[in-house]
């Protein structure tokens, strides 16, 4: 799998690893297009190979996996009720129900 990018100003084509996002004039092919793909006349490819090695997962990413776990494990304040005191338009003017 790889995301094809063009880049018209410069007249190339770039064909690399999957992005992460949606952009503009990005498109994911599979292993067989991405292969065989090839460029309008007079237009360069730059195929854009990363190092194997990169591409696993490291030990970043599963602390990062253990934290967000942690963090939607940690129990939630409550939000006291709001209660609303004024309207103008489609603004309104809220109150907490809670004595200070």
């Amino acid at each position: 799998m790889a995301t094809l990018t063009y880049v018209y100003a410069d007249q190339t084509a770039v064909l690399g690893p999957l992005a992460t996002y949606a952009e503009p004039h990005c498109y994911d092919l599979c292993e067989q297009h991405s292969v065989r793909m090839t460029a309008p006349v007079g237009w360069e490819v730059v195929r854009l190979t990363p190092d194997p090695d990169a591409l696993r997962p490291s030990s970043d990413d599963l602390e990062a996996l253990a934290d967000a776990v942690r963090e939607a494990a940690r129990p939630r304040e409550t939000v006291p009720p709001m209660i609303e005191v004024g309207r103008r338009g489609h603004l309104r003017v809220l109150r907490a129900d809670v004595e200070l």
